[in-house]
């Protein structure tokens, strides 16, 4: 076993998972302070200058809350679904490449968990059974409400999945590729996929949207309807787990979208400046989170100027207008390949 291998992995995880919780955790507090600006509000301004210390304020309330599980609750299950779709959207940031490697001591520090040949797979594969954690939680809950948002969740996952899988179909075919690192370093310069698959990039961004239950397809929590949905008996740090996992699933997106569509960590004339390795991985990491911080403001934006859809209107759009859309892209994506390019 190659244990220094094992440590550089080991040490990359946990930052990647401190990043990928404080990245969340401040989420919500970007989320209230664009809301405000929309709505000619303050937004938070009590804890810490500007209210930067709010996230840890309602970090420590939701310790502190006491922790209720229903009577007629299934108590195993009711534990198993928050704890689920947090695992599941945490596990989702192990193949995304987050810059260039560092060389340290002649020795190779990659800024990817797992290159594997397979990534789109697997996050898809990984995303899918974050879905059963909304749907355990809702029926364990034992109330109509949180069942009836846990049956909306999986209805709108396997609806908008299919065409997100395609928009990722047409992506897999321009790149000849499954692993997200080779689809990153294709688009170096100005080569980006957004380029060449418009219609697969609005596809991929309107079902992540769907995936990540935000709105205006944010049917499963819809509170003027069913409460709070599927967390509607929820609280304390079960509550946490279910909010936090919306945010870093939002995190995990945005940098999913900026690595298939957006070069990832590339910049036009960035690779060709004769850097040191080593201060072109910092710029390239930098690079690739401005590019995430620009798409979390679109979920934000998005978020508290458009109205939510009805559920019906939800499912048509779904499937009489994305899954046609998306079979029609890869037809065209597959007869440019074939006698064009």
């Amino acid at each position: 076993m190659d244990w220094t291998l094992l440590i550089d992995k080991s040490i990359l995880v946990l930052v990647v998972f401190a990043i990928s919780l404080g990245v969340a955790a401040y989420a919500t507090y970007g989320e209230r302070k664009i809301a405000a600006v929309i709505q000619d509000r303050i937004g938070p301004n009590r804890a810490g200058p500007f209210g930067l210390l709010q996230p840890l304020a309602d970090g420590v309330k939701f310790f502190l809350k006491e922790d209720i599980t229903p009577t007629g609750a299934d108590k195993f299950l009711f534990v198993l679904g928050p704890a689920l779709f947090i695992i599941t959207a945490l596990m989702t940031s192990a193949v995304i490449p987050w810059g260039h490697s560092f060389f340290i001591d002649g020795r190779e520090f990659s800024l990817q968990v797992a290159d594997l040949n397979v990534g789109i797979l697997y996050i898809l594969a990984v995303v899918s059974v974050g879905g059963y954690g909304i749907m355990i939680g809702g029926w364990a809950s034992n109330n109509k409400f949180a069942l009836m948002g846990a049956i909306r969740a999986a209805s709108q996952m396997i609806s908008y999945e299919v065409p997100l899988g395609m928009a990722l179909v047409a992506i897999m075919l321009y790149s000849n590729s499954l692993s997200l690192r080779d689809i990153v370093d294709m688009q170096q310069g100005f080569r980006w996929n957004v380029f060449y698959q418009p219609l697969g990039f609005l596809l991929f961004l309107i079902c992540t949207f769907a995936e990540c239950n935000r709105a205006p397809f944010d049917l499963p929590e819809s509170e003027s309807e069913l409460i709070g949905g599927y967390h509607t008996e929820y609280s304390s740090m079960k509550l946490g787990f279910f909010l936090f996992a919306e945010y870093i699933n939002m995190f995990i997106s945005s940098a999913l979208i900026a690595c298939l569509y957006f070069g990832g960590y590339h910049f036009p004339g960035l690779d060709s400046l004769g850097l040191h390795p080593n201060l072109l991985a910092v710029i390239s990491i930098l690079v690739l989170f401005a590019k995430i911080l620009f798409f979390i403001f679109l979920f934000m934006w998005v978020r508290w100027t458009v109205p939510r859809f009805r559920y019906d209107q939800l499912m048509n759009v779904g499937w009489k207008v994305l899954i046609p859309l998306s079979i029609v892209n890869v037809l065209i994506t597959g007869a440019w390949l074939t006698f064009v390019k």
